[in-house]
């Protein structure tokens, strides 16, 4: 394929809800660009856009992915999605590749959740949106009724500046056109074609209302320009080319956010979108200049280098043009089973060619791009040069991860990531066989690589292995592909909750340890006092001997005989934290005495204590911060106090609500999927360890009861 100018770009992300169209509407567009073999309904399995073996089998875009469209001179590099919203949080990072949006509302169900959520997004990254209402297919009695209901419903949520620039032609056949409100010409479409349209006059039934939708946008586009508003004033009108300019300016300064209709299912007004894409959509030299980070490193002993602890840095800014030093950012990673790592990039500034070398800032190693290339889906398609702006990829990168900016050794300039959410269900995950746990941690760190929002570590405290991701479906999905990518069989169970033990009161216990069966005998006899301590003080140990009547090279046997005992507890077998053992007597003997005699002991004397200290059962108590919209305030915090929470604050904040709140692990393992049903997707909660509290008795109980704990005494008979 032929190298595109900066100037002849677009980077455009598609996003919406779930099923409201985003992928049929990519293939069709792929279709009517004359892409061979580009499917529209995927019936036949993969589509260029949608290929993954999971998302395929779900029926669901679960990852960004990217493809390219040639139209009329320009290249439009499409990146499609996720629309669920397990998944969402994926689309935040193609606000960084891309310069505009898409935002595809389904006809019929109009605004959704995710809907907002992208919205939000694409608000933050300030890029321009273009609304596109999709699935517009069948003839509808009402369908100018419901029209214009949904048109007043995208007002009411995102402002008067949602205006149409076209109108849909809808007969007893379905939808066969459009009425493009700029050039006030028809368009019309036979179904299940090439997507491409035969221009005509406007139908006489619909001109009335074409005529009035045109004046309202014309005058919305003066608005605030005094030229213009001359002109509009002096003729009614603004001559189309500087309709043209001021529209294309209008939508890059995000004061209009345009509509336009299409059927990604049956190939309808694809060809006017792509047109409509060229004309007004930015390219990268028009977008926003990238800020980066200048960080200076400190000088190391070889190739690779260090941040400095300082963090000191300035900010630069690179615009998208091939004088620039070249500049590249990583914003995404697949695993090909034949390629290998794949890492997608975006050219910010600079000219890139194959064989190039850059040094990657984060990792402070060189990397040679060797055969750098565009992606078409999973294809990676030769290129012989990428200009600022497009968006590229290449194989077999040895350190580069997502989120790793690249270009000339020395300018050691940094992109600021795109903000991950914390998970929120955790699963303990074990291997099935001997197997299958060689394979297991290789293959979970190539799904780490792809998938940013997937954790696996080793709980300290519990010895499990996890496995954290956004949602149920998130985690199943990791393990179906475990399965079928690196035939690796996996369990999910339930994490445990790391409880600890603690005691409420001081008590002093004796151990005694004697065995004398003929020859060199054991003797150890110790007494020890503990008492309580402030929460997260962990233990200390006191040595209160006086007098000899414990050898000093003895008392740490005593120590850790009490240490071992704890960390065995006693209520329910969890360790026991926040206290003071101090040793004050004990005896002797000179032959048979030694350090395994007064360790045993010491786990005897603990015991002892344990059964006058009043023990009782800890729990970590999280911080939680929920955020949703304000109507579904009341819901989450008449829920979230039904989980023995302490709701510390609520406040609001971007037209929504924070709840800050203290509640129980034991209570939150599962909260993910109760906020998603509470909030119809569109809360996001995130929690970290604050502190451990007592556990009520009547819950206590219950896990005393139920653990698997044994209290066999550890003296040896």
């Amino acid at each position: 394929m032929r190298p595109y100018a900066s100037v002849d770009l677009r980077n455009v992300a598609i996003l919406g809800h779930a099923h409201s169209g985003k992928t049929s509407l990519i293939s069709a567009m792929l279709k009517t660009a004359s892409l061979n073999g580009a499917s529209v309904r995927g019936d036949d399995g993969a589509t260029v856009p949608d290929y993954d073996e999971e998302e395929l089998a779900r029926g669901m875009t679960m990852a960004n992915a990217v493809a390219l469209a040639e139209w009329d001179g320009v290249k439009v590099n499409l990146i499609d999605t996720p629309g669920f919203h397990m998944f969402v949080h994926d689309a935040r990072g193609a606000m960084l590749p891309a310069e505009s949006a898409v935002i595809v509302v389904n006809a019929r169900t109009g605004i959704e959740s995710v809907t907002d959520t992208v919205w939000s997004f694409a608000s933050e990254g300030e890029r321009p949106r273009v609304i596109v209402i999709s699935q517009v297919d069948r003839p509808d009695a009402d369908a100018l009724t419901r029209r214009i209901e949904l048109l007043d419903a995208l007002r009411i949520r995102w402002g008067r500046q949602v205006v149409p620039v076209q109108l849909p032609i809808i007969g007893d056949q379905g939808f066969r056109g459009v009425i493009d409100l700029i050039g006030m010409e028809a368009y019309y479409y036979t179904p299940d074609h090439d997507g491409r349209s035969t221009a005509s006059a406007i139908p006489p039934e619909l001109e009335l209302e074409a005529r009035k939708e045109h004046e309202a946008l014309v005058e919305l586009v003066a608005e605030g320009k005094d030229e213009l508003m001359e002109e509009f004033f002096a003729v009614g009108t603004i001559p189309h080319d500087h309709l043209v300019a001021a529209l294309h300016q209008a939508i890059r300064e995000d004061r209009i956010f345009p509509v336009l209709y299409v059927s990604g299912l049956h190939n309808v007004g694809t060809d006017r979108l792509l047109h409509f894409l060229k004309l007004y959509a930015p390219s990268p030299n028009e977008g926003t200049p990238f800020a980066l980070r200048r960080q200076p490193w400190s000088s190391g002993n070889g190739s690779s280098a260090a941040p400095r602890s300082d963090g000191a840095h300035e900010i630069v800014t690179r615009q998208a043009t091939d004088t620039e030093p070249a500049t590249l950012y990583v914003y995404k990673t697949i695993i090909d089973p034949f390629a290998g790592r794949i890492s997608f990039f975006k050219v910010i500034s600079g000219c890139i060619k194959p064989d190039a070398s850059f040094e990657n800032y984060v990792r402070g190693e060189m990397e040679k791009l060797a055969h750098p290339g565009i992606m078409q889906g999973r294809k990676l398609l030769g290129v012989t040069e990428l200009h600022a702006g497009d968006l590229g990829a290449v194989a077999k990168l040895r350190v580069t991860q997502t989120g790793d900016t690249l270009g000339p050794r020395g300018q050691r300039v940094l992109v600021d990531p795109v903000p991950r959410p914390e998970p929120v269900m955790t699963y303990a995950i074990e291997p099935k066989s001997r197997s299958d746990e060689d394979k297991l941690a290789p293959a979970l760190h190539k799904l780490m690589e792809e998938d940013l929002f997937l954790h696996f570590y080793r709980d300290p405290q519990t010895n499990e292995f996890l496995l954290a991701g956004m949602g149920q479906l998130h985690i199943e999905a990791v393990v179906s592909r475990l399965r079928r990518r690196y035939h690796t069989e996996v369990r999910l169970k339930s994490p445990q909750v790391p409880y600890r033990e603690t005691i409420r009161a001081r008590a002093v216990g004796h151990g005694r340890h004697k065995k004398q069966s003929g020859g060199h005998g054991q003797f150890a006899d110790c007494k020890i006092r503990i008492e309580p301590l402030p929460r997260g003080s962990g233990f200390e140990f006191v040595n209160d001997i006086f007098g000899g009547s414990i050898p000093r090279q003895f008392v740490p046997a005593v120590q850790k005989g009490v240490q071992e005992s704890a960390a065995r507890g006693y209520l329910a077998g969890y360790p026991v934290v926040d206290f003071r053992a101090t040793v004050f007597d004990g005896s002797y003997h000179d032959v048979d005495s030694s350090e395994l005699a007064f360790k045993i002991a010491g786990r005897l004397a603990f015991r002892a204590c344990m059964e006058q200290a009043k023990p009782a059962l800890l729990e970590p108590v999280m911080r939680v911060e929920i955020e949703m919209p304000d109507e579904f305030a009341g819901a989450v915090i008449g829920d979230i106090n039904g989980r023995r929470s302490r709701v510390q604050s609520t406040e609001s904040a971007g037209g929504g609500t924070v709840v800050r709140a203290h509640s129980p692990l034991a209570e939150m393992l599962s909260y993910g999927t109760t906020l998603t049903s509470l909030t119809q997707g569109r809360g996001t909660f995130r929690m970290e360890m604050d502190h451990y509290d007592f556990v009520p008795q009547t819950i206590s109980d219950k896990i005393t009861a139920g653990a698997k704990h044994t209290t066999k005494d550890d003296e040896e008979e």
